[in-house]
């Protein structure tokens, strides 16, 4: 009997779909990998240019929302997105800007990012966050003013997991 549902489980499998909030990926000298359908396409479009670090992030039908190397916040028509300035992150960060929905209100997003130039954490100005609106900007998004937060430790390093995991 085990193995029967073992035998369904494995068939029904194929037909099941993950959702697709990882489905485009921006990094280096705007290059981007679109995986909406089972093959990767690549996606010249972006705006991004970094050398380290980088994030994006899609809706759950894999519909590009927005992405940022945390510094600046390019929107799903790779433009600037409304008050991005001020994000505080570095280009040299290996992950300066991680995005992390906010898991009671599907239309926010938490940017966390780390500003240090160097493997020493003596020159960081800490670990921020700034708040995304995608209901702002006529559905573009917005970072919300006021929301760029310090959250604490005036020494970090080029992380941004690694200190939110400590």
């Amino acid at each position: 009997m085990k193995r029967y549902f073992l035998i369904i489980y494995v068939l029904l499998s194929y037909f099941i779909y993950a959702q697709l909030e990882t489905a485009h990926w921006f990094f280096g000298n705007h290059a981007g990998l679109d995986f909406t359908s089972r093959s990767p396409i690549a996606d010249t479009n972006g705006a991004l240019y970094t050398h380290e670090c980088c994030s994006s992030i899609s809706d759950k039908n894999g519909n590009l929302l927005f992405y940022t190397d945390g510094s600046t916040v390019y929107n799903k028509n790779h433009s600037i997105m409304s008050n991005d300035t001020g994000l505080l992150g570095n280009s040299s960060s290996t992950q300066s800007g991680l995005i992390i929905p906010d898991p009671y209100t599907p239309t926010l997003y938490y940017i966390f990012s780390v500003h240090t130039n160097d493997i020493s954490p003596t020159n960081s100005v800490g670990i921020h966050y700034s708040l995304v609106d995608m209901t702002l900007d006529s559905g573009n998004g917005a970072v919300i003013s006021g929301k760029k937060i310090f959250l604490c430790l005036s020494m970090v390093y080029k992380k941004v997991l690694k200190i939110l995991l400590q």
